[in-house]
């Protein structure tokens, strides 16, 4: 059994947000992406659900791309994929290691999600906009473990990974809530 009691998720919904979605559901379907990746431990992850004008910006600035998306994942070991016109941000945190204090947890990293394209593609998708959020809730924790779908086989390997993390939340094909 995986033990992810040293888990901390610090969840920021913006406003209108945090009173459509709840934290420690959040919290849970986090849990059931790490479960998934089999990372064991104690680690942080934040896990931010905005707007689009706030993800487009960030999109733009880290990814070279000026459109909203409906997930980014910043993960604090694994580099993302520069998508625009030249160079891309520097890189300055690769010169130097950041050293924690003893006992603290590791940060896997941040995931941003806009709310609103998540509404969006639940639609599109015929599915609840729960289950849609926990979708993209689980594949950004893949992403900041490291996992990613840039080939055939790393996609099947990610999607294999975010159905056992939605199966364990009891989502049905149609959507429905999870209970974490």
């Amino acid at each position: 059994m995986l033990d992810l009691s040293g888990l901390h998720v610090f969840a920021s919904l913006d406003e209108p947000f945090g009173a459509e979605i709840d934290a420690d559901w959040l919290e849970g379907v986090t849990r059931a992406g790490l479960r998934a990746a089999g990372i064991v431990g104690d680690a942080e992850v934040s896990l931010l659900i905005t707007n689009d004008e706030t993800v487009q910006a960030l999109n733009a600035e880290y990814r070279g791309l000026d459109e909203t998306t409906d997930v980014l994942s910043f993960s604090a070991e694994h580099p993302g994929h520069w998508e625009g016109d030249g160079d891309g941000p520097s890189e300055q945190a690769e010169d130097s290691d950041f050293i924690l204090p003893p006992g603290a947890p590791q940060p896997l990293g941040e995931i941003i999600i806009s709310w609103p394209q998540a509404q969006r593609q639940a639609i599109e998708h015929g599915v609840s906009p729960e289950r849609e959020l926990a979708l993209l809730v689980v594949h950004g924790t893949l992403h900041l473990v490291g996992h990613d779908h840039l080939e055939a086989e790393d996609t099947a390997r990610m999607q294999t990974l975010e159905r056992e993390a939605l199966e364990s939340l009891s989502f049905d094909r149609i959507g429905s809530n999870p209970s974490p």
